[in-house]
């Protein structure tokens, strides 16, 4: 049993139906509503120089996998996740000989431009698509979704999970996995031990022209424009720590439409199509907890992937895929495990 239905924990579901297991999730309001949908979806951590090797390790991995995801999805519903590579264009303030070194050794390409370094691999995913394919694709499969179905309390009896209380009766499964993003710690309840996950509010713009105003992603600092084939484009974003508020505020909205309008000067006068928020689930250093609960065997999680649960999504569900089955992993997992 899957508990949340956001991208994470869609890709789980279908990997595990696609091993041949009965799958059914949970969701407590509506399929893929949640952070999954609201994100911007770069496939990449923002100036990927910045961050530990923990979370660049799976990212990495998450986005070589993910151009076979999306399109294994694409081909199997019919919906298209609009996987584009058009890379990521990212401007001062930069330390560029350390930006080129960290590419050089991960090998990452980068170009050096007048306005700054150019990752032309970079690629992004159109998030409300995404989770479309990922949804039609587990009902393709035979999973079970559940929706408005809130869980209560997790029933644990001796050492593994008994039934999970829910807003639609007590429900029993073999085995419990937690995708539940920034209510996962809440969910837990004491169950949660050192998952040490969070919201953070992220709020963001959207725009339409005629047609794509940029060639590629723009990013400044934790500014970014993102350009999609319809000629939409996304300005994010926000990052604040304000609970369970999901709510908008015009002064966030105002700042994001400075600071895009000096990255882009034709959206000045531009009408806002819409302004919206998500919850991201925050963690420590960006890294999430993937892994067995080590004290109830039969209860995982797949969460705390903070901005990039997206990107992470192919590999994340790779290594818990493995844990359960004993498959020897991809690489050292030690700093995802449920401590």
């Amino acid at each position: 049993m899957v508990i949340g239905a956001g991208a994470l924990g869609l890709a789980t579901a279908e990997a595990l139906l696609r091993q041949g297991a009965s799958v059914t999730v949970l969701e407590r309001g509506d399929v893929g509503r949640e952070s999954s949908w609201a994100g911007g979806g770069i496939l990449s951590p923002l100036c990927p120089w910045d961050y530990p090797d923990e979370v660049m390790r799976l990212a990495l991995r998450g986005m070589d996998l993910f151009g076979d995801f999306a399109e294994t999805l694409r081909s199997a519903t019919g919906i298209d996740p609009e996987y584009t590579r058009n890379g990521m264009l990212v401007l001062p303030p930069l330390q560029e000989r350390g930006a080129q070194e960290w590419c050089a050794a991960h090998g990452m390409r980068v170009e050096k431009q007048r306005e700054g370094l150019l990752l032309p691999d970079i690629a992004q995913a159109r998030n409300p698509r995404l989770l479309q394919a990922l949804h039609a694709r587990v009902l393709q499969l035979g999973g079970c979704i559940v929706e408005q179905c809130e869980v209560r309390e997790i029933v644990s009896k001796g050492e593994r999970v008994e039934h999970l209380a829910t807003t639609q009766g007590d429900l029993e499964a073999d085995a419990y996995i937690v995708t539940a993003g920034a209510w996962s710690r809440t969910l837990l309840g004491e169950h949660a031990l050192h998952a040490d996950i969070k919201p953070i509010r992220g709020q963001m713009l959207l725009f339409k022209f005629d047609t794509p105003p940029l060639p590629h992603i723009v990013l400044q600092g934790e500014t970014y424009l993102i350009p999609r084939r319809d000629g939409h484009l996304l300005l994010g974003s926000t990052r604040e720590d304000v609970g369970f508020d999901k709510s908008t505020t015009p002064e966030a909205g105002e700042m994001l439409l400075q600071r895009g309008i000096a990255l882009l000067p034709a959206l000045r006068g531009m009408p806002v199509v819409r302004h919206w928020a998500g919850l991201r689930p925050g963690s420590p250093g960006n890294i999430p907890t993937i892994g067995r609960h080590p004290l109830l065997p039969n209860l995982y999680i797949n969460s705390g992937h903070f901005r990039y649960g997206v990107t992470m999504a192919p590999a994340s569900v790779e290594i818990l895929l493995n844990t359960i089955d004993g498959t020897p992993q991809p690489f050292d997992v030690s700093p995802y495990l449920w401590r």
